[in-house]
């Protein structure tokens, strides 16, 4: 172990008559530590954006929801039975229709929703920091931001509804208009959202729809682990309802998400495998400049397994050196992007204008383990061909 080691050491000096060598060794060193910085940033960038848009989604499409199937209903009973069983969550009920929003000359499509706000605090963050502006009453809506600044909205004024049901006006039908007075403001951070949806009390879109008051369109549950409450929900409901995930709703967006992770891993994994035919070449180059000195130490006594374990020691040693300096030059730059507003981010889509970054232990060990079996199959065929040197040929020719 003494002579492996010694040498070792000394193989990993500069040598002035074949400075290449101790090149090849220094490209393969710093090719690996870029791979490794570069893989630890790219994977916590997509952690920390896959996050981001979670967070997103979950808020603004509710955790779990209760809708009826067919033209079944969900009814006040329905909601009582499971408030009692499930005490530790939060359940909203809710109506919705589709509307055309209008401001003068200018509409937008999408949701008007009735909830029970006290109820709909609870399940949805966002509505309560926007019912900080007042609570919107009978005929009174709360609009998102991107809405309220596109039709230059202030509080208290006027917003028409056109609601896709229709009733009768003259000798035609026409679909039902209403104005509701804006009094408050909510900011979900997604424009496509605070443009699309719209809170207004439970009693009055039931009364413009000629809905009964004991009768919703669906229920909205918060959980804090939606994924492990939905089936023990599902199993208190009737056959007359259903209930989703959020995720759900986004299963293809997620892995789509997924899979061009995997693709980026596998792509930046061929920066360290191209980094590591350096350690190939400069193994075998340090092999055959070392030829009479290998031939020298096997007949003076040592063994073809001491001459193996030299050279793959010396390409681990050369690889670990570059695996631990891409990680510590990995989490400086995830510190230096996380902390400094170096990459501005679009205000309307992120809360924050720094780069979001969430390496997991998974990803890091997965990279780590990645970059050690690389460098250890390239420095073990030139450590195989080490222990084969023909040790009388050499000796008779050198």
């Amino acid at each position: 172990m003494n002579i492996v080691s010694y040498l070792v050491k000394r193989f990993l000096r500069f040598d002035k008559e074949q400075p290449f060598i101790f090149l090849s060794a220094l490209l393969a060193f710093s090719g690996i530590a870029l791979g490794v910085m570069v893989l630890i940033i790219a994977m916590a960038l997509m952690n920390g954006f896959d996050n981001e848009f979670k967070k997103k989604l979950t808020v603004m499409n509710y955790p779990m929801t209760i809708q009826p199937k067919f033209y079944a209903t969900c009814d006040t009973a329905l909601l009582e039975q499971l408030r009692q069983k499930f005490p530790d969550l939060s359940f909203s009920p809710y109506v919705t229709s589709a509307v055309l929003s209008r401001s003068g000359d200018q509409m937008e499509g999408g949701y008007l929703f009735g909830v029970d706000f006290a109820q709909e605090a609870k399940v949805n963050r966002i509505v309560a920091e926007g019912l900080r502006g007042g609570i919107p009453k009978n005929f009174e809506v709360m609009v998102g931001k991107s809405l309220k600044e596109e039709f230059q909205l202030d509080s208290g004024e006027k917003l028409t509804y056109i609601f896709t049901q229709m009733e009768p006006g003259g000798l035609a039908l026409t679909p039902k208009i209403k104005r509701f007075n804006v009094v408050s403001t909510f900011n979900s951070g997604l424009s496509a959202y605070d443009k699309g949806f719209s809170y207004t009390s439970l009693s009055a879109l039931q009364r413009i729809l000629g809905i009964p008051e004991n009768l919703y369109d669906g229920i909205h549950v918060h959980s804090a682990n939606p994924e492990a409450d939905i089936g023990r929900v599902a199993a208190a409901l009737p056959d007359t309802v259903s209930i989703r995930g959020w995720w759900e709703d986004n299963g293809n967006f997620f892995a789509a998400l997924k899979m061009e992770k995997m693709s980026l891993f596998i792509v930046l994994m061929l920066i360290i495998l191209i980094a590591a035919i350096n350690i190939i070449s400069s193994l075998l180059m340090t092999v055959m400049n070392r030829r009479s000195e290998i031939a020298l130490l096997i007949s003076l006594g040592a063994s073809k397994q001491e001459v193996k374990k030299i050279f793959l020691v010396l390409g681990i040693v050369i690889g670990l050196l570059g695996i631990t300096t891409g990680a510590i030059l990995g989490f400086l730059g995830m510190w230096i992007l996380g902390t400094f507003d170096i990459i501005s981010l679009p205000a309307d889509v992120y809360p924050t204008s720094t780069l979001p970054l969430d390496l997991s232990v998974v990803d890091f060990f997965s990279i780590i383990t990645g970059a050690f079996v690389i460098v250890l199959l390239s420095a073990w065929y030139p450590a195989k061909k080490a222990s084969e040197v023909d040790v009388l040929t050499v000796l008779r020719n050198e």
